[in-house]
């Protein structure tokens, strides 16, 4: 039962890490990555898809991406859908490919984008600790049914602390990389 507690806790702990991941992702550093263009949506006939689902996106160097789409008519409306997108990013469309240039970071940008990441970084710590407070109302709650008695409980407590303490360490060193990353000119 208790086992059961702390697996659950731990899913929603996982769970939290990798929304943290994946805000991260959506903040750009400056150097191209495709998963920065992972939010684009593109119109595909009428339906909404990933821009990953309608084409290819490569690295072409250090600050360009490439995007071929697999059909050639879609080459406007991926454009557009980029263009369209948060983002921020200007590409430029030859034919065949769309060229994504990313702008260099300024240092106020960098700044911004570090202020962004820090929040980020607080959703996740703030999930992590509900989900302790969720699976610890859980202890007390089978403790005054007296399913457990105070010594099981007291045990559950400090595994479930060590989860939290191994999770929010987990999402104070992405931060810190990510900071690097950001601050890296």
């Amino acid at each position: 039962m208790i086992d059961d507690i702390k697996s659950d806790a731990e899913k929603k702990m996982k769970k939290s890490l990798e929304a943290l991941n994946s805000a991260f992702n959506k903040i750009r550093t400056g150097r191209a990555h495709p998963s920065i263009l992972d939010s684009v949506m593109v119109d595909y006939y009428g339906v909404e898809t990933p821009l990953k689902q309608v084409a290819s996106i490569n690295v072409e160097d250090n600050r360009t991406l490439a995007v071929s789409p697999w059909e050639k008519p879609m080459l406007p409306k991926v454009e557009k859908a980029i263009m369209s997108s948060d983002l921020g990013l200007n590409p430029a469309n030859n034919g065949d490919v769309i060229r994504v240039p990313m702008p260099m970071l300024t240092e106020e940008t960098r700044k911004e984008m570090v202020k962004q990441a820090k929040a980020d970084a607080e959703h996740g710590r703030v999930s992590i600790r509900n989900a302790r407070r969720d699976a610890n109302s859980m202890l007390k709650e089978l403790l005054k049914e007296k399913e457990i008695n105070e010594d099981e409980e007291r045990r559950g407590e400090e595994d479930i602390q060590k989860l939290t303490d191994r999770y929010i360490a987990e999402v104070d060193q992405q931060l810190k990389s990510k900071e690097e990353d950001l601050m890296a000119v």
